[in-house]
């Protein structure tokens, strides 16, 4: 089992280094970008998670680090069909209105990572048929609910555990449907560069 990337640790390490994207957004973008292009999206996530960060600031090169682990853990867990695969979220312990919040960047980054990548006819078809279809209808809904600091906590925090859940199906199920995609993709010549 992979060691799990520590939500806070990525947060406060992009936060250092002046990236735009937190850890939520980021492991959403990685996860949908993955679906799409496989292992080829690797350098293209990791400069548009980090751009308009100075290359020369050390904590940046922590960023790299951790976002490269992030990049090869949640590869594997897609590409291997693992049950471990889980939205990179706040801890429990942290409110039920933050986990809600993060959970909605997740599946902004999400859906931007299924959809910023070359769209051609083929993948518009597949991402507006079903099963993607109500998972991309499904995650824009959740990107614009959020938990009710008055409301009660136990129902927010059953319904969130099903929404992580979901999600967590969500993604493995994304990339197995556009598995041809992919194939297609790299028949056609596309090269596939992983972060090493």
């Amino acid at each position: 089992m992979d060691q799990r990337i520590d939500y806070d640790a990525l947060n406060n390490a992009l936060r250092r280094c002046g990236a735009s994207w937190d850890a939520a957004q980021s492991h959403g973008l990685l996860s949908g970008q993955l679906a799409v292009s496989g292992a080829d999206t690797g350098f293209e996530w990791l400069a548009q998670v980090l751009e308009g960060t100075n290359e020369a600031d050390a904590s940046r090169t922590e960023c790299e680090v951790m976002l490269s682990e992030l990049f090869e853990s949640t590869y594997r867990q897609l590409a291997e069909r693992l049950s471990e695969f889980e939205p990179l979220l706040p801890d429990d312990e942290e409110s039920t209105v933050d986990r809600a919040a993060a959970l909605a960047r997740w599946c902004e980054g999400f859906l931007h990572g299924i959809v910023s990548r070359e769209h051609g006819a083929e993948l518009k078809q597949r991402l507006s048929a079903e099963p993607l279809a109500d998972i991309i209808k499904d995650m824009l809904e959740i990107t614009r609910a959020a938990a009710e600091d008055e409301s009660d906590q136990e129902s927010d925090e059953a319904a969130y555990v099903q929404i992580v859940e979901y999600l967590r199906v969500a993604a493995q199920l994304t990339y197995e449907e556009l598995a041809e995609f992919r194939h297609n993709k790299l028949d056609e010549g596309v090269g596939s560069d992983a972060l090493h």
